[in-house]
């Protein structure tokens, strides 16, 4: 049972990465079209979630549909098909999710609202900012779609997945968060960040758009705020009781069970390369 399990594990992984790294390399369009679907799929998820708990009652198809518009108009914005009143619907969305819950008399709607903003916040801005990551404004102030800067987060967030994983099985003795996740130890999380970091340099030889250096540190932020993206889904299935977010995929579980440290990890390596442009 356990050698199928890890068969089973082992081939829908690598058929995993084989399509998200061949959608992201071979158009914008295969791009937009993959990440519309995994945002679409890990709403519907956690807001299925959401709704398991006790006096719960999201509308999950308003917050899908919700979070897939929010993912194109950033796709809009960033390929400069669009100017920023793309957003303004999207803010309608938002103010009606509030005020519905005025007319729909349900037994919760704090909690409702909560999880509806966290379907949002959590969910569907990071799948949407990714597009931030994709395309950039040139020297002749058009926009190319750069596929390398979306694939490296997640090259990064699978080396260090892998070298957290072999270190801490073979020298993993100071849990790094036991009270959330036992098995993650400090050690691992060190030879899974220096992994990542070792990585960094070598785009750096390949890809000089950014220095070796600053890829160094794309890397170091990568692994640690998707560490912290991986330790949030695992309080949030402590909280709601339950070992995966979904079974979607084989031997995985579900969609926010693959892209949990990707939640955290995009809208920081944002953040980092806009900081490091500024100095």
């Amino acid at each position: 049972m356990i050698k199928n399990n890890f068969i089973q594990r082992t081939v829908t992984g690598v058929l995993f990465v084989a399509l998200l790294a061949c959608c992201i390399i071979y158009s914008p369009l295969t791009f937009a079209i993959l990440f519309a679907l995994i945002a679409a799929l890990a709403i519907h998820e956690f807001s299925q979630l959401a709704n398991q708990n006790e006096k719960v009652e999201t509308n999950t198809l308003i917050n899908t549909l919700g979070g897939v518009y929010l993912f194109f108009s950033f796709l809009g914005f960033c390929m400069g098909l669009t100017g920023s009143q793309i957003f303004i619907p999207y803010l309608f969305l938002i103010i009606y999710l509030i005020i519905s819950e005025l007319y729909l008399k349900k037994e919760n709607p704090v909690n409702n609202w909560a999880y509806s903003m966290l379907s949002q916040l959590y969910v569907a801005l990071p799948f949407a900012l990714i597009n931030v990551l994709a395309f950039q404004t040139n020297k002749s102030g058009g926009v190319t779609y750069n596929h390398i800067l979306p694939l490296s987060i997640f090259i990064f967030i699978w080396l260090n997945d892998s070298g957290a994983y072999c270190v801490g099985s073979l020298w993993g003795k100071h849990r790094l968060f036991e009270r959330i996740s036992p098995k993650k130890s400090w050690e691992g999380s060190i030879g899974g960040g220096l992994l990542s970091v070792a990585a960094g340099f070598v785009f750096g030889a390949f890809f000089p758009f950014l220095s070796s250096l600053a890829w160094a540190g794309l890397g170091l932020t990568v692994t640690i705020f998707g560490t912290w993206g991986d330790l949030v889904e695992s309080l949030m299935k402590r909280h709601m009781g339950i070992k995966d977010s979904g079974n979607i995929l084989p031997g995985h579980g579900g969609i926010l069970d693959r892209f949990d440290s990707a939640l955290i990890a995009i809208p920081a390596a944002v953040i980092y390369l806009y900081v490091i442009t500024l100095f």
